[in-house]
């Protein structure tokens, strides 16, 4: 379960798609409570998570920059992160 939803705002390089996505699966997660996708709710979640990372990408493209990056590095920047998503693709 998510804690906390990562700030996208203001990072460099700007946020990936992929960090976007992320983002709104944290979001409907939380939201919904569903953690394990079933057969009844992959498509619901699913539609809720494309629409959410659309609409943040729109909202982040028409934002002002940030004075100040976020604290905290992102998740998907990280490089242990990084190795087991590239462990899961390899192995």
């Amino acid at each position: 379960m998510c804690r906390n939803i990562t700030t996208l705002r203001g990072l460099e390089p700007h946020a990936t798609d992929a960090e976007i996505e992320a983002a709104a699966l944290q979001y409907v997660r939380k939201v919904t409570g569903v953690q394990q996708l079933s057969d009844a709710t992959r498509g619901p979640v699913e539609a809720a998570v494309a629409q959410i990372a659309h609409i943040t990408a729109h909202l982040l493209d028409e934002l002002p920059e940030r004075r100040r990056p976020p604290a905290t590095v992102p998740p998907l920047r990280r490089p242990e992160v990084q190795a087991r998503i590239a462990a899961r693709r390899t192995g």
